[in-house]
């Protein structure tokens, strides 16, 4: 099993949106989907610009 992708540094309110979403690494944001994950409150353009940015697309 590979190690798990850590998540890139997002901001506190990012990070609290995706702890309450249940997302905890990289593999756990391409299940969630960007598309979602942008609706949360907390999870702004700029963190979803680092985690595209840290998924490689």
């Amino acid at each position: 099993m590979n190690a798990p992708r850590p998540l890139p540094n997002i901001g506190a309110p990012a990070a609290r949106a995706l702890a309450e979403a249940r997302v905890e690494d990289l593999d756990d944001v391409e299940k969630a989907g960007i598309d979602y994950l942008a609706t949360l409150h907390g999870v702004g353009p700029k963190a979803v610009r680092l985690l595209l940015a840290a998924l490689g697309e």
